[in-house]
């Protein structure tokens, strides 16, 4: 694809701190501002963990406000001042709060909103607050330009929840292979398991919350303990860590399960697992299972949302039913017994590689309109 050095695109963040969707954005900065575009990442708050992987070709624009309502004045004064030919932005809050900063600014660029999660899940419309965010969504998303979506399962249940013009609704997947991740895939980590070469280890990552459902993964582990003298290490904080440390206990496994946190590398302890595991009973597109396979080690996951996408119905890894034990625990040890009859996912990662996506959004973000089609991939 030819990108044009003229074009200058404004991504709008609340900050770098959280996960995902906070990751998406900052590879999606680097890999345009690599082809020449001209970003400017605006924050609500220029602070977060993923700050110091923004490439330096890339302008922080710093709002200075504490929340995203608060940055709405100083966002409508950039888009007055700067002008940006596209706009780009991620999460509810976010999305709202740009789409009204460029209708108050006047500004007639794109502006293009991504959902980087599975809307059927979050929301269950059980709470005053999920009708409230169904309320806006319905609203005021109609008015952006495009809305990507990062899986076709999620897209479905968008449509089916929010509704709104199919041709907007464009599918891209997460730009989640990037040669950073495949450098950092190459180093030791820093784990007295990993450092005295025991074998097999397990490794799954994710934040502590019931969404993840580690609780399921544990008592799986335990059936897989009475086979195979493995251990399993869980990357990631949350809310659900003391429940977590109770059942570990409860199971008898507080010498071979280990809850060692945040960790800088997460991608140097799955190039060195025998096996990654999701176990989550809730996803749109889990970025760690396709971090897992572009480092090249075997997967186990649970099918639920962009799972099954990913993993192309289980031939690029095992898929099994939410909250099962013993569904996982036998896929985990016929896994470690390299009983998967799965394939290599060598060809399908390039569907997620930064170099593809970044395509595949600049399309969206800069083209011209085409031919209506609502799948970008």
């Amino acid at each position: 694809m030819m990108y044009s050095s003229n074009k200058r695109l404004a991504i709008y963040l609340p900050s770098l701190f959280g996960g995902g969707a906070e990751h998406v954005m900052v590879n999606l900065a680097n890999g345009l501002v690599g082809h020449s575009v001209s970003v400017d990442l605006v924050l609500a708050e220029a602070k977060g963990k993923f700050m110091n992987e923004v490439d330096h070709k890339v302008r922080i624009v710093d709002l200075g406000a504490r929340r995203v309502l608060t940055s709405l004045p100083g966002l409508v004064r950039y888009f007055r001042r700067e002008r940006p030919d596209a706009v780009l932005t991620a999460m509810d809050h976010a999305n709202i709060v740009t789409i009204w900063a460029a209708r108050l600014a006047g500004l007639r660029s794109p502006v293009v909103i991504s959902i980087h999660y599975d809307v059927g899940s979050a929301l269950g419309l059980k709470s005053v607050t999920d009708k409230l965010w169904l309320l806006l969504m319905r609203t005021f998303y109609p008015l952006a330009s495009a809305i990507i979506i990062v899986s076709k399962t999620s897209r479905e249940q968008f449509l089916r929840i929010i509704g709104g013009s199919p041709v907007k609704v464009k599918t891209i997947y997460n730009p989640v292979v990037t040669p950073l991740l495949l450098k950092k895939a190459q180093e030791q980590p820093h784990h007295r398991w990993f450092e005295s070469n025991f074998h097999p280890i397990v490794v799954a990552a994710g934040r502590l919350s019931k969404e993840k459902d580690f609780s399921t993964l544990l008592r799986a582990f335990a059936m897989v303990c009475g086979h195979i003298p493995a251990r399993l290490v869980i990357l990631g904080e949350g809310e659900e860590r003391h429940a977590l440390e109770s059942l570990i206990s409860d199971l008898g496994l507080q010498q071979c399960v280990d809850l060692p946190g945040f960790v800088d590398n997460p991608y140097a302890f799955m190039a060195s697992a025998s096996l990654f595991v999701l176990s989550s009973i809730s996803e749109a597109l889990p970025t760690v299972l396709i971090e897992a396979m572009a480092v090249g080690t075997p997967v186990v996951s649970t099918d639920c949302g962009g799972t099954r996408e990913i993993l192309e119905n289980g031939k690029y890894g095992r898929l099994v039913p939410i909250a099962d034990p013993r569904a996982l625990a036998d896929a985990v040890l016929a896994a470690l017994r390299s009983e998967s009859d799965s394939v290599s996912p060598k060809d399908k990662i390039t569907d997620f590689s930064l170099e593809k996506i970044c395509e595949k959004y600049y399309e969206v973000l800069f083209s011209e309109p085409q031919t209506p089609h609502h799948e970008v991939r």
